[in-house]
């Protein structure tokens, strides 16, 4: 009921190097034990946008035949944490012998260029194909932006207890959980896109049931669904965050990347296809 179509493990002997390599990684970087605030959690950002760029590429069928499973789901998911995971270990070992003034600079710093570089050679291609079609991916950035906004002005006047102690974070979470709803909700209203998670093709056929559909669609049941769960889990996370704010603000992070990674997919999805 919750996973997508298309969702496929590689093969044992690209698998197993893969689990290895990332099991090490986390294993050092609990060892290390990196503090996690606001900023690291703001520095991952680009690196959940990577990801998704990497996913788009393979829809795009930019890989060759041997390592294209790799960056479907969920191996994607795994090589970008475990590129991610490497270049947060070098940070800390920079920052430690004092080349660097902040764990957080390098590593929001190569994530964005990583999803530059990945991102503009997707657009390119694009454009040569003559395929790009910015207008819809914009408008669903924008009153993603517009959605979080509001959302947060009102969390900040009735709870304020929650938004000043997720800051950041949690408004990461919030605007990546309403990205990947208002980007459906465009995408199958509007573009005719199919909905490869089924809870979410549920929800959405639920929208397209009520009397509403036949004025402004469907795909808006399912945004208010995202920002309602994304402003219930802050509510609940809020004593979690001040116990144990490294622990809480590393599953906001996960949070957020639930969000923010299948939002920016369907952005340059839909941009690019």
């Amino acid at each position: 009921m919750v996973l997508p179509e298309g969702f496929v493990l590689p093969a044992w002997y690209l698998l197993v190097p893969l689990l290895a390599v990332l099991g090490g990684v986390v294993a050092l970087l609990w060892t290390l034990g990196p503090p996690v605030t606001d900023r690291t959690v703001l520095a991952f950002a680009p690196w959940m946008l990577f990801g998704s760029t990497l996913h788009v590429l393979h829809r795009t069928e930019a890989y060759p035949d041997s390592i294209e499973v790799l960056f479907a789901a969920p191996s994607v998911y795994l090589v970008t944490a475990t590129v991610a995971g490497l270049v947060w270990v070098l940070s800390i070992f920079l920052y430690s012998g004092g080349l660097q003034q902040t764990i957080e600079r390098p590593l929001g710093t190569v994530g964005t260029g990583f999803f530059a570089v990945f991102t503009m050679f997707l657009l390119f291609e694009s454009v040569e194909l003559g395929t790009f079609e910015p207008f819809w991916p914009v408008i669903a950035v924008v009153i993603s932006g517009v959605v979080t906004a509001l959302a947060w002005l009102i969390l900040g006047l009735w709870f304020t207890d929650v938004a000043a102690v997720t800051g950041a974070t949690g408004v990461l979470v919030v605007f990546g959980h309403v990205l990947d709803g208002v980007s459906t909700a465009i995408g199958y209203d509007i573009l005719g896109a199919g909905e490869e998670v089924p809870l979410s093709e549920l929800i959405l056929d639920a929208g397209h049931a009520l009397p509403t559909a036949d004025y402004i669609g469907g795909g808006w049941l399912f945004v208010v669904v995202k920002l309602a769960l994304a402003m219930v889990i802050l509510g609940l996370f809020r004593e979690y965050v001040e116990e144990a704010p490294r622990q809480a603000r590393l599953l906001l992070a996960f949070i957020a990347a639930v969000g923010l990674g299948p939002g920016a997919h369907n952005v340059l999805l839909f941009a690019v296809a």
